[in-house]
């Protein structure tokens, strides 16, 4: 297993906690090692398989600076799986070139609709045809508004407009000045163009070429990647709100030190971005990790266990499904320390008393609008041996319908696990995978049983 981000480390010390037993070690953490979630960036989840394996895409060029980000969108997407037919229009052509296309797709670049290599010579028909969507990164102004009108003076715009709309999306990402994606005529093209089908995607806000700063950014290639994976993931939760916990807490000991877990949160984090693929709106409350926020995701960083259940309680009030994947601490120092704690000559070590946390999963799970099967509860167990006489025995303390159970010895900081699915009626293994694969197991599974 990998060294965790915190450092560790082992000191003795005595627990006082109701009904509990002694335990003579504790995990302690320095604060300085604890990462402050809003300054970091963070590292991606690693990917399992993705939904783009397997389709053919055309991926249009327009003119405009972001064309260089095309280049390594294409790259993406091949290395995901698909194939890629780029064309390009004669303005792209002059911000980068079709041989560069040509060399990442590995395919020949189309640029004319008079290109003789068509034996019919209706390269618009055929390459349309084959298609299961055509991207265009970037879309400019210019395109959008040719396109809102069914211009088609060249073979890309030809394309578009000779798709067959029922079986062919068209997926357009805009790039663009901040005061050209601001006018009106612009707002209404784009805002046209997806009643009339399109699927037009957001822009990024920064510095611009032209040395402005706004909006109007073409979005990044991998955050496009994000956006085309989850555009061809089946929406088996469109209009479920679902709330997730991740990551560890951390339960301060005086200014410096603090008890924790060795939870990397990359189970809860691949859980909300498979929520969100599915087509839910997701909220993310994540205890203190390095993990960057999934695409989509609405995320609130906490601390402590106590914290974690102030920020879940107004959310769980409009929330569909709450899949409860942290780490939380059951305790907390009675009182923290002021001052860090010394170590003297004499050999003693600290007496420690502890308080029970707030049962976040055991609350929501009692609460008024689980009860009536508004909010769907799902917990996880990480144990360290007989995992299913636990995971059974704590969904029935817990009052969920469905419990998730691991060893997590076996699976903190990994990027893979396995899963054990316990509810009313049966006990389901998912076995050894990629988190974000298993994450996407457990949506579909959530959504059978939201919709049985």
């Amino acid at each position: 297993m990998a060294v965790p981000w915190w450092e560790i480390q082992i000191i003795r010390a005595a627990i006082c906690a109701p009904g509990r037993s002694w335990r003579p070690i504790l995990y302690i953490a320095r604060m300085s090692s604890i990462p402050n979630a809003d300054a970091l960036a963070g590292t991606s989840l690693p990917q399992g398989p993705s939904p783009l394996a397997g389709k053919h895409l055309v991926l249009g060029l327009s003119g405009g600076i972001a064309s260089y980000k095309a280049a390594e969108l294409c790259r993406a997407l091949v290395k995901a799986g698909a194939s890629v037919q780029v064309v390009m229009t004669e303005a792209a052509a002059h911000f980068i070139t079709p041989v560069t296309m040509q060399a990442l797709s590995g395919r020949p670049v189309y640029t004319s609709q008079w290109d003789a290599r068509e034996g019919n010579n209706m390269a618009h028909i055929n390459l349309s045809r084959e298609a299961d969507a055509i991207v265009v990164a970037p879309a400019s102004a210019d395109f959008m508004a040719k396109l809102l009108h069914g211009g088609a003076d060249e073979l890309l715009s030809l394309m578009c407009l000779a798709r067959p709309l029922a079986q062919v999306p068209l997926i357009l990402a805009p790039a663009m000045n901040r005061e050209m994606f601001a006018h009106p005529a612009t707002q209404r093209n784009m805002a046209q163009l997806s009643a009339d089908g399109a699927t037009v995607l957001g822009v990024g806000t920064g510095e611009q070429a032209c040395g402005e700063t706004g909006d109007g950014r073409m979005l990044e290639a991998d955050e496009l990647l994000e956006e085309l994976e989850a555009f061809f993931t089946p929406k088996l939760l469109a209009g479920q709100h679902v709330l997730v916990t991740a990551g560890p807490t951390y339960e301060a000991l005086d200014p410096v030190r603090g008890i924790t877990n060795l939870s990397s949160g990359k189970m809860g984090f691949a859980i909300a971005q498979a929520a969100w693929r599915a087509g839910a709106q997701v909220s993310l409350v994540a205890g203190p990790v390095g993990l960057a926020t999934p695409r989509g995701v609405q995320r609130v960083n906490v601390q402590s266990a106590e914290h974690m259940w102030q920020a879940v309680q107004p959310l769980a009030q409009v929330a569909s499904v709450f899949i409860a994947a942290a780490a939380v601490a059951d305790w907390r120092p009675a009182q923290a320390a002021t001052q860090k704690i010394k170590k003297d000559a004499s050999g003693a070590t600290p007496d420690f008393h502890f308080v029970e946390n707030t049962d976040i999963l055991a609350s929501l799970a009692r609460s008024g609008r689980a009860q009536s099967g508004a909010l769907f509860c799902v917990g996880f167990a990480a144990e360290s041996h007989d995992l299913q006489a636990h995971a059974q025995a704590k969904r029935l303390r817990k009052g969920v319908p469905l419990l998730v159970g691991n060893i997590g010895p076996a699976t903190f900081g990994r990027d893979d696990n396995a899963l054990l699915l316990v509810d009313e009626h049966s006990c389901e293994a998912l076995p050894q995978a990629p988190k974000t694969v298993l994450a996407a197991q457990l949506i579909e599974r959530i959504a059978q049983r939201l919709n049985s």
